[in-house]
């Protein structure tokens, strides 16, 4: 008799055990991921008198992202410095940065929020949230591809690589006037590599 309620005591004992560690199985750890600016980029493009493309990017940004160590499913707080932006060419940023486009002294950053997160393939995802640009909010939805996750031989941290594309309409955000020189429709390529801090 004691000897089989024994037996039932562990073996009640080593089921608890089996459920305990599958639960912290399906529990994703979430932390921290900070892009690495000097290995990222947040360009744009825009039609220029219907025949060509004018390029840039923002120089300044700060891109954090919460995330388990598999990198699925993260929630993006991105903010960009509108004084920052950079064509190539002085006299076109100062205008890009003066009130008739982006008002970089009124409104110096243009963010961006996670709302909801869609997977759409083994590594492809659509990223939705809010973006806020010259005081206006609007939602937007970004298409994603997670390249790969890497150990970092020099930090011994993971780093996440990551590309995110999307359009913009300007003329939503009351950036610029309607006028035949430039197209409505902006196209954003962000290139990320995110660093788990």
């Amino acid at each position: 008799m004691k000897r089989n309620t024994f037996y039932l005591l562990f073996l009640g004992f080593l089921l608890l055990t089996v459920n305990i560690a599958q639960s912290q199985a399906t529990i994703s750890v979430q932390s921290t991921w900070k892009a690495d600016n000097a290995h990222s980029k947040v360009g744009f493009a825009i039609t220029h008198l219907l025949i060509s493309e004018v390029e840039g990017h923002f120089s300044e940004f700060d891109i954090t992202a919460t995330a388990d160590d598999a990198f699925s499913e993260p929630s993006f707080t991105v903010e960009l410095k509108t004084g920052s932006i950079d064509t190539d060419n002085d006299r076109r940023n100062e205008h890009l940065r003066s009130a008739d486009f982006f008002d970089a002294e009124t409104h110096p950053t243009i963010t961006f929020k996670t709302t909801a997160f869609e997977k759409t393939g083994e590594k492809m995802f659509k990223l939705t949230g809010d973006l806020t640009m010259h005081g206006v909010t609007k939602p937007v939805t970004l298409e994603g591809k997670l390249n790969g996750i890497i150990t970092d031989q020099r930090s011994n941290k993971l780093k996440a690589g990551l590309k995110l594309t999307g359009t913009i309409d300007r003329l939503a955000y009351k950036v610029g006037g309607e006028t035949p020189t430039l197209g409505d429709e902006v196209e954003m390529t962000i290139n990320l590599e995110m660093a788990q801090q």
